[in-house]
Order: C-alpha cells, then structure tokens, then sequence
C-alpha cells in the first residue's frame, strides 16, 4: 500500500514538473532584452492571438512534424527543438532552460537590436574603419530587415547548424566502420553499422520534414505573404493601405550584401504590391539549399551503405558457394569410397567359395583395380561438374 502511495506521488511530481516546464516561456522583444514569462496557454493564446490548435503544435509532450505557420499577428514556429512564437515585435521562445535553446536566445539577443551592428562598428578604432566599411553596408542592410525575419533566420540558421552538425557527427562515426565491417564482417561490426543506419534513418526523416516545410513554403506565395507580420501590420494602421511599404531586405549572411541590394531595389520597384514576396523567399531558398544540401549528404551516405551491403552480400555468397564446392568435392569422393568399400563387403563375406582357395596372389590385383576405377569414377565426377561450371577451374 504504501508503495502504491509512494508510486502516485512520484507519478504527480513528475507531471507538475511537466506542467511547469511547458508553461516557461523566454519573452524577446525589439531591443534583444530576455525575460522569462510564467504564463499558462491562455495567457499565451491571449497575448499573441493565436488559436488553441496552432499553440498545441509547441506542445513539448506531444509530437507534431516541422511546422512554420503564418497567422495574422504571429508566426508558430516548430522545428525540431525550436519552438517558438514571432510577432512583430516580440519573440516567444519554449523551454528557455534547454541546452540547445539557450545558444539560440544568446543569438537573437545579439541579433534582434536594429542598432546593434552599428553600435559594435561604433567601438571600433579609426584604422579599424576602412577595413569594416563593407561590414558597415551589411549591418545597414540588416537594420533594414523587419524583426519578425530577423528573429525567423536566427531559428533556420539555428536548425540547419544544428542538423548539418548531426549530419556531420554521423559520417565521422560511419565511415570508419563501414569500412571496418568491409574488411572484416563480424557480430560486433555488424551490430555497430546497424545502430548506425537506424539513427541515419531518424534524422533523414527530421531532415527531410524541414525541407518539405521550407518547400512548401516557397511553392505557396499567400503562405509566404502571412509571414509579413509587419506589412500588415503597417497596413492596418495606415489610412491608406499600400501607400507606405517599408523597405525590406532578409537579413542572412548566408545570401549576402549583394543579394540584398538586389532584393531592395526589386522592393523599391514593386512596393505598392502588397503580394510581393521576393524578399522572403531569397530568405527561405538559401537556407532550403542548406537543409537540401544536409539531405544529400545523408543521401550518399544511405547509398554508400547499400553499396556495402551489397559488397557483404557478395562476399557472403561467394563464401557459400566456396562451400557448397566443399561439399560436392566430398560428396563425389564419398561416392568413390563407397565403391571401393563395396567390392571389400563383397570379398570379405565369410561365404565358402570354389575360388577362394589356392587365389591369393588376385588379391594385390583387386586392391590396385579396384583404387584405380574409384579414382577414375572421381575423377570422371570432377571433370563433369567443371565442364557444368559447378566447380571452378
């Protein structure tokens, strides 16, 4: 009874711990400032105005595939670890205390402030100021990107470090032994290549939701258009809407300062256009050739270990076909024998005979004969199953 006891209040701790983790929130806003919010979904529901379904997609105790949703004052973000809420002026981040999360808030700290990269080029020395004139150009074209890309290139550079990395860690440890199971097939070689493939396996499976959600996206324009948090949000605020569109640019360095350049003046161009989202989706292609890259990776990587599934396989079966060779080999030669011991059963039968007396010089004779047409009829055996290609020559 008491253990029972003792079981449910284990039972209740663990779920209240549960319950308390997954009401932790880390709230970012504008300036990069972190504070940690205690607030339950209603809370959350309430101050990003969001739905109870979009908020159980970062439910950390149920399971929900790589999910990047637009809503009309947020963005639900969902990959892989990274699970967080984006407005246009503030971050909602889940489990802030999680060791993969916390480098991530340490990035968007450094990150979300428009002023920042200025302010650090501002500490700098004279001589220091040419050599940091481009870097200058950059951190302008940064500054200029609205808060919610910003916040959202931090989360997909976060999930393509963090799965290239894993990537990475496994073709370090496959290789090798790949290579060691070639060369020696083995229990133990085998048993390592198999957990090997079974965690490839996992994380081609959470590579490629990442992908097909950074797909999905790209091959949906109205999808990317509900990523815009502050075009709307500009545009409900404004008497005119459409006659003021800010001037965006995506904020990766991954694209580049020209791409930027680029990606401004087709704004310049095209701002009235409420629809226009070229900026977004340069954004969403580099880390998408990203995340595809990591895929092909983990794709050569599930070739390379067919390749030696099938190298074992041959080396298998040409080790079974060596000894079904053995076993023809002793099989004809046990049919040989088997001759030879018939013809001694038959003269050694305790059975009176005219001619077994005053005959014994025949003896040598029938021992010679009879070895010499078993090794004929072996002999014989062999020839046939070579000319078949049964045995190898």
């Amino acid at each position: 009874m008491q253990m029972a006891r003792g079981a449910v209040i284990d039972l209740q701790s663990v779920t209240k711990k549960k319950v308390a983790h997954s009401r932790s929130w880390a709230l970012l806003d504008s300036n990069g400032e972190a504070q940690t919010l205690d607030a339950d979904k209603y809370a959350i529901m309430h101050r990003v105005r969001i739905h109870a379904r979009d908020l159980r997609i970062l439910d950390p105790l149920l399971s929900y595939p790589s999910t990047i949703l637009g809503r009309d004052q947020a963005i639900v973000l969902n990959l892989e670890h990274i699970k967080a809420i984006i407005t246009a002026e503030e971050v909602l981040l889940r489990n802030p205390s999680d060791e993969h999360v916390i480098p991530i808030m340490e990035e968007l700290c450094r990150r979300l402030p428009k002023g920042s990269a200025n302010q650090r080029t501002d500490l700098l020395g004279d001589g220091q100021e040419q050599l940091n004139e481009s870097h200058d150009v950059d951190a302008g074209d940064e500054d200029e990107s609205p808060f919610e890309f910003r916040a959202l290139e931090v989360a997909l550079e976060a999930i393509c470090s963090f799965l290239d990395a894993r990537t990475t860690e496994l073709e370090t440890d496959a290789y090798p032994a790949l290579d060691e199971l070639t060369s020696k097939i083995s229990s133990r070689n085998l048993d390592r290549v198999r957990k090997l493939k079974s965690g490839m396996t996992r994380l081609t499976a959470r590579v490629q939701k990442v992908r097909d959600e950074l797909e999905q996206l790209l091959d949906d324009d109205d999808d990317m258009a509900d990523l815009y948090l502050s075009r709307k949000l500009a545009g409900a605020s404004s008497p005119v809407g459409g006659s003021v569109a800010p001037n965006w640019a995506p904020a990766s360095p991954t694209i580049g300062s020209r791409i930027g350049r680029a990606s401004r003046a087709s704004a310049a161009t095209t701002h009235g256009n409420e629809n226009d989202v070229e900026e977004l989706e340069m954004l969403l292609e580099a880390y998408f050739m990203q995340v595809d890259g990591t895929l092909n990776k983990l794709t050569t990587l599930r070739e390379y270990i067919d390749d030696t599934e099938d190298y074992i396989n041959i080396q298998l079966d040409n080790h079974r076909n060596q000894l079904i060779q053995l076993e023809l080999l002793l099989s004809s030669a046990t049919v040989a024998v088997s001759i030879y011991s018939l013809v001694a059963g038959i003269f050694g039968m305790n059975i009176p005979y005219p001619w077994n007396t005053g005959h014994g010089y025949l003896f040598k004779w029938v021992v010679v004969l009879t070895g010499l047409f078993c090794i004929g009829i072996f002999s014989v055996i062999m020839a046939y199953a070579r000319y078949k290609g049964l045995i190898g020559t």
